[in-house]
């Protein structure tokens, strides 16, 4: 059998605006491609930041200068963005099969992850997103029911929760075409966060952090390895002092020492080692790969990256 990766694009590799999304993408096609001709079946989630920032924005603006139309909830963003964003990537990477005499279906699979209502996130709102507002415009956001942040000589911005990924809603759809031997994006930007409401699902007013999906999703569809693209080649510790050390094949009782020491910050790379060490302790023989785009077939073969293992 076929090894299975899921892969975790990070900003880099999908550009911020439409342009740079399209140039971006193309480089990308060409390291899924590699991933396809290595022997790999291939999963593929991916940022969305700067994407759904620009999409909240823009509905935002338009339902205040249309009347009958509403701003459009969070979760609508996150859905627009990963057909915005899946529609750029499946033609990026069919291309470049084609180029290379690869047949092999590329689909983007409109993922919905379910969150706990519970979670302390909703509590302790962290991503800032969508446009700088007035503060006459930040004290209606409020009354809303939505939290915002003052940036300094810049204005108010909207503040979301990131509670952590529960449950795939549709597994069991990329399961289906990962056997079937095809490509699939899924969870894009962490998938939409959805809550639970005996059989419906609501909306949440929140964004997931994209690596621990990336992780719930290796899980999932029972991947042998986990890689998380960055803007890093290889993860250091005790950056910037004379001790800094790059880190190259540890294990994860090693990467937990890492993170418990506090090496890894809280928002930059720590999900991305929480991802992984998750992954890997779920079943033996798992590996995950931390590194940039420019080196991941070089990570592949144990030449670059960081690489975790069990």
């Amino acid at each position: 059998m076929k090894k299975r990766a899921v892969i975790a694009l990070g900003h880099r590799a999908l550009g911020t605006t439409l342009p740079e999304q399209k140039i971006a993408v193309a480089k990308t096609a060409k390291s899924i491609a590699d991933l396809i001709e290595e022997g790999y079946q291939v999963a593929i989630t991916h940022s969305n930041a700067p994407q759904v920032g620009m999409i909240h924005t823009a509905m935002n603006e338009f339902g205040k200068t249309h009347d009958n139309y509403t701003s459009a909830p969070m979760s609508v963003c996150s859905a627009m963005s990963q057909g915005y964003i899946g529609y750029d990537l499946q033609n990026g990477i069919r291309e470049e099969l084609l180029n290379r005499g690869i047949y092999r279906t590329v689909s983007t699979v409109l993922t919905q992850v379910i969150v706990d209502p519970y979670d302390e996130a909703f509590y302790t709102p962290t991503k800032v997103l969508g446009r700088y507002m007035n503060a006459e415009d930040a004290n209606e956001e409020r009354k809303k029911g939505n939290y915002v942040v003052e940036e300094p000589g810049k204005g108010f911005r909207r503040v979301v929760s990131a509670p952590n990924p529960i449950k795939i809603v549709e597994l069991d759809a990329v399961n289906a075409l990962l056997n079937a031997d095809q490509l699939v994006i899924a969870c894009g930007g962490g998938g939409i966060p959805v809550l639970e409401q005996d059989n419906h699902l609501r909306g949440a007013s929140a964004v997931i952090e994209k690596d621990l999906a990336a992780g719930k999703l290796a899980e999932g569809v029972n991947a042998d390895l986990l890689i998380i693209l960055t803007s890093v080649d290889q993860v250091c510790i005790n950056m910037g002092t004379p001790a800094e050390e790059k880190l190259g094949s540890i294990s994860v009782a090693q990467a937990k020492e890492y993170m418990d020491a506090g090496h890894f910050g809280t928002y930059n790379m720590f999900p991305k080692f929480k991802a992984a060490v998750e992954f890997i302790e779920q079943k033996e023989g798992r590996e995950a790969l931390i590194t940039s785009l420019d080196q991941l077939k070089a990570g592949l073969h144990g030449k670059a990256g960081t690489r975790i293992h069990g």
